[in-house]
């Protein structure tokens, strides 16, 4: 487990607010094919000492969420691509993003996300798209290999990005419902100590950055587990961080909550003698010293 400080001994972290703030003071009107306008920023970096907590927001509470965002990586992890699949680890707001129109449209089955999707990627990655018999490359487990073996290489990295599964031009649709948005992971051992650096190639900051944070903090902490690299840091970069212009009352009011010290995320007991990337599921993780302001409803989500 991280070496957390004692809750009363933390900062409170003003790394949420700092983005919400770039982006909705300095961010660039654009325009967006969801068909809401937004506020953008291209290349913005979050740092979270784990000394100080987990990169769980304590602006609005997502207690409930956060578990379910952790499982949703889980899904992932173990190369679940559909509906059903997806559902099997609890993620049940997949729906909007494999309709039956965007699926024909792919050429896909009904609800399958498809071979650029996550879950894919992250298990089956391969450029040959439409073999059966290629059962690609588990990314997961050689990166924890990895670093076990050559902790100083600097080449532990995953990424879920198939470029021919994601290409689009005018008049050419990908092959899946949707681009991967994060994913991208770096993992770094200074002096026996991990730090997990993060790209997200696109961040909606209000909503669904807030759940990536929460996952790939946890999975900082199953490499660490699987390791026995202390993780010290979780640094989180977004390319194209985003505000809709539909959710700036909320972001206002989220700017105007007074920062707090951020909660522990730890593994439980059955978590820590887990010894496969694989077998890791959301009830594995306790968040504990969480005191988050209120939830706030009726966030805008577009799909």
């Amino acid at each position: 487990m991280p070496n957390y400080l004692p809750y009363a001994e933390r900062r409170p972290s003003t790394a949420y607010q700092d983005l919400l703030r770039t982006i909705r003071d300095d961010g660039v009107r654009v325009e967006t094919k969801q068909g809401e306008g937004a506020l953008a920023v291209a290349g913005v970096q979050m740092r979270f000492p784990m000394a100080h907590g987990a990169a769980v927001i304590t602006e609005r509470s997502i207690r409930g969420f956060a578990g379910k965002a952790i499982g949703e990586l889980c899904a992932f992890i173990n190369g679940a691509r559909t509906l059903d699949e997806l559902a099997a680890f609890g993620c049940d707001w997949w729906d909007a993003w494999a309709t039956p129109e965007k699926t024909r449209s792919r050429g896909l089955a009904p609800g399958d996300l498809g071979p650029g999707s996550y879950g894919h990627a992250f298990r089956n990655f391969t450029t040959d798209l439409d073999s059966p018999d290629d059962p690609g490359f588990d990314q997961l487990p050689h990166l924890i290999k990895k670093l076990k073996d050559l902790p100083l290489d600097r080449t532990a990295v995953m990424s879920p990005w198939i470029p021919n599964a994601n290409h689009r031009e005018a008049g050419v649709k990908s092959r899946n419902t949707i681009a991967p948005c994060h994913g991208w992971i770096h993992a770094l051992v200074f002096g026996d100590k991990l730090h997990l650096v993060h790209n997200q190639r696109s961040g909606d900051t209000p909503i669904g950055v807030p759940s990536n944070m929460a996952q790939y903090t946890a999975l900082g902490l199953m490499i660490e587990q699987l390791t026995g690299y202390e993780l010290v840091e979780y640094v989180h970069w977004i390319q194209y961080a985003h505000i809709y212009e539909n959710q700036l009352e909320h972001v206002d009011e989220l700017l105007a909550r007074a920062p707090r010290a951020l909660p522990t995320l730890k593994l439980t007991e059955a978590g820590r003698r887990i010894t496969d990337i694989h077998d890791f599921r959301a009830e594995h993780f306790a968040l504990e010293d969480y005191d988050p302001h209120p939830a706030i409803r009726g966030i805008p989500v577009l799909t």
